[in-house]
């Protein structure tokens, strides 16, 4: 775990307070499409992310799901440290996009830091920044561009996110993150390959615009 803490946050971080990350974060490994916090849930530690990457997802009333962004190696998600300090419920479901292992730090440990280390506060906010940039670009994304353009960006950011330009989800899944219906999921697609943007198998596309 050291060799991944390091490699992940070493850049980030003063070996003191990698010290203590490793000392007080209790590792967790978990396999792709599992939720590792949903909606409602009481939070009692923050993830920091070793490998791996993870979607975050809204609900709206109907139980539909909307996919706000995704964090991956060397991030950490700022809405939870939010609800952390605010010590409210999770309003948001973070599932595994793959095979992800993270630390799970402790709110209480998690203050201290913020007083103790400038390169925590740092973190935090520059957090809490990105998150906001990807949050207005999620809103730009439903405003102002066409569903095949939404759905050419969001194939490439899961390629982005995992490093790998050959993705592996049902035209179902995709419908799901992008709040329509997979008949239209299924129909863009194939106007993505006709245009020599992607190409298909069965549950596999291969994003070629990258």
């Amino acid at each position: 775990m050291n060799v991944s803490l390091e490699d992940s946050y070493g850049y980030l971080f003063e070996p003191e307070l990698l010290r203590e990350i490793e000392a007080v974060g209790k590792f967790k490994k978990v396999l792709q499409g599992v939720v590792l916090m949903d909606i409602g849930e009481t939070i009692s530690a923050m993830p920091l992310l070793l490998n791996g990457a993870i979607k975050i997802l809204r609900e709206d009333d109907q139980g539909d799901e909307l996919l706000l962004y995704f964090i991956e190696k060397g991030d950490s998600c700022a809405m939870t440290f939010s609800c952390c300090l605010g010590k409210r419920k999770s309003e948001i479901r973070a599932v595994a996009e793959t095979d992800t292992e993270l630390l799970m730090i402790p709110i209480g440990q998690m203050e201290v830091w913020m007083a103790k280390y400038k390169s925590w506060q740092h973190f935090i906010l520059d957090s809490y920044h990105t998150r906001m940039m990807e949050l207005l670009e999620t809103v730009d994304t439903l405003a102002f561009l066409r569903m095949d353009e939404r759905l050419l960006k969001h194939l490439q950011d899961r390629a982005k996110v995992t490093h790998d330009d050959e993705i592996h989800i049902t035209h179902q899944d995709i419908a799901y993150d992008l709040h329509t219906s997979r008949v239209v999921v299924s129909r863009l697609l194939k106007k993505l390959e006709r245009d020599g943007k992607i190409t298909m198998q069965r549950n596999k596309i291969r994003v070629l615009d990258l």
